[in-house]
């Protein structure tokens, strides 16, 4: 997996042109149409995690390399990407079109912040939101908006960048229904969400020598300070599994992303997952994924 990518890389490969003003602690963004990023003479970043934020308007064939898995789109979608999951985008065909606009959780302020909880910038969320052709136009017409403003002479237009940020995020999660996005946020979700972060914070892995510390149940219960069989309780009625289930789940999705997006061996992988032994790994691999390490890697 390549390292992180910055916003100074992205301006450097994609357009070799570095704005004067960029100053990611008071916040960044940027808007661009798609259709000037393929074709034979693009520059490709790698799939790696960026440290800013991204959502893309894509009408065309493509796969989108998100985590461990490929989303495939065959038509239009709306794509976000956050700096702490992994990703690439990979156009199939030369009749992409579209828009994307890049920015810091800095640009949002403290106002719009909030947007960054939602499902599609969280880790295990929903990163990809299809679109037919009725529903096309509307979104369209937002990154319009945003040309239009970042053009402007407007003394206050990235406010309205901002609402329309917030506008895309908001035209995204209409396309799925509401039942799922909101929960009481009761004793046992906190404790749920909390479990997550905590989980989330120790991927991905970047480096041979980054390693997972917290691997079981008493860790984590031991680190949030309840005791463990209150953590299984709670996580057992927000997701129906219990601690265990989800840290190996997100152990094999951690390994699936290893496995394909770099060249470590097997002890590496092992070592950075927090296995004692390559065949520890290799067996717990095999019975939680019904496949070997080697099976599933990209030759």
């Amino acid at each position: 997996m390549s390292k992180l990518q910055t916003l100074e890389d992205f301006y450097r490969n994609k357009i070799n042109w570095m704005p004067e003003n960029l100053k990611q602690d008071i916040g960044h963004f940027n808007v661009f149409r798609l259709d000037d990023f393929v074709g034979p003479k693009a520059c490709h970043l790698p799939y790696s995690r960026k440290d800013f934020y991204k959502i893309t308007l894509v009408s065309g064939n493509s796969n989108y390399h998100y985590a461990d898995k490929t989303l495939e789109i065959r038509g239009h979608a709306l794509l976000f990407a956050n700096p702490m999951v992994p990703y690439d985008w990979e156009p199939l065909d030369d009749h992409i079109t579209g828009y994307f606009c890049i920015f810091t959780e800095a640009f949002l302020q403290r106002h719009l912040a909030g947007a960054l909880e939602l499902p599609m910038f969280k880790p295990g969320g929903q990163p990809l939101y299809t679109l037919s052709d009725e529903q096309l136009p509307a979104i369209r017409q937002l990154f319009e908006k945003m040309f239009a403003e970042i053009e402007s002479d407007y003394a206050f237009k990235y406010d309205l960048l901002r609402n329309y940020v917030f506008e895309l995020v908001h035209s995204a999660l209409k396309l799925q229904p509401a039942t799922s996005l909101y929960q009481e946020a009761n004793a046992a979700t906190r404790i749920a969400s909390l479990f997550t972060e905590l989980l989330e914070r120790q991927f991905p892995i970047e480096t041979p020598g980054q390693q997972v510390r917290l691997r079981n149940a008493n860790a984590f219960a031991a680190q949030l300070a309840v005791h463990v069989n209150h953590l299984n309780r709670a996580l057992k009625e927000v997701t129906g599994k219990t601690t265990t289930q989800l840290i190996a789940e997100r152990l094999v999705q951690e390994a699936h992303a290893l496995l394909k997006h770099t060249a470590w061996n097997v002890s590496e992988i092992s070592y950075c997952l927090g296995f004692e032994e390559p065949a520890h790994f290799n067996n717990f691999f095999k019975k939680r994924a019904g496949a070997t390490p080697t099976s599933v890697r990209v030759v």
